[in-house]
């Protein structure tokens, strides 16, 4: 549950970095990938986001040592956020795990306000989604210092404030089975998408 959702308390934004494909792809929910590979992500602060339920079905996965933590369920795969450490507050949840779906979503939230990292994308780069964009990216880092600011970096729904550790249980992919990702992902794949 998301509270004070609204388009001025979050950040949203399609991504189509092939980490979030690859994880999409480890987790078997390519199904939430668009056609040229993007991941529709609405960044909240840590604080608004409760799960009122399924505590025990939540798992973290980093694709690299140092990567994102990202949080799924246990039972059906579902993406639940992506975090970096408590330090930096936020949580990118994907738009598609929120009830209602997407005319919803974009009343809720507005519709996204750019796309990063087109250079992943599958065939054509979307408009707007290669190059540098400052907007953007001023948009996010003043959300983030401003939920760090106002304190809604707690309580975390991934992290224990005393510290910093994951709540729930985590796994860091190997190299090699990051490595058994990249064919399924963006710019060019040259596996067939399936369970990995």
């Amino acid at each position: 549950m998301v509270t004070n959702a609204a388009p001025a308390a979050v950040n949203r934004v399609v991504c189509y970095c092939d980490d979030c494909q690859a994880f999409l792809h480890r987790v078997g929910r390519a199904d939430l990938l668009d056609v040229h590979g993007g991941t529709d992500i609405v960044q909240v602060a840590p604080a608004s986001l409760r799960f009122v339920q399924g505590h025990d079905k939540i798992a973290g996965l980093r694709l690299t040592p140092k990567g994102l933590y990202r949080w799924h369920t246990t039972c059906c795969n579902s993406p639940v956020g992506n975090s970096l450490t408590p330090v930096v507050p936020f949580v990118g949840i994907v738009a598609q795990a929120f009830d209602g779906g997407a005319p919803r979503v974009d009343e809720v939230f507005g519709k996204p306000t750019g796309a990063i990292l087109g250079k992943y994308a599958i065939g054509e780069a979307p408009k707007g989604s290669t190059g540098f964009n400052l907007p953007l990216i001023l948009r996010a880092i003043g959300k983030v210092l401003g939920w760090r600011l106002r304190g809604k970096a707690w309580p975390h729904p991934f992290f224990k404030r005393e510290t910093n550790e994951p709540i729930y249980p985590l796994r860091v992919l190997s190299q090699d089975e990051r490595e058994a990702l990249r064919p399924l992902c963006g710019p060019r794949p040259t596996a067939p998408a399936g369970p990995v």
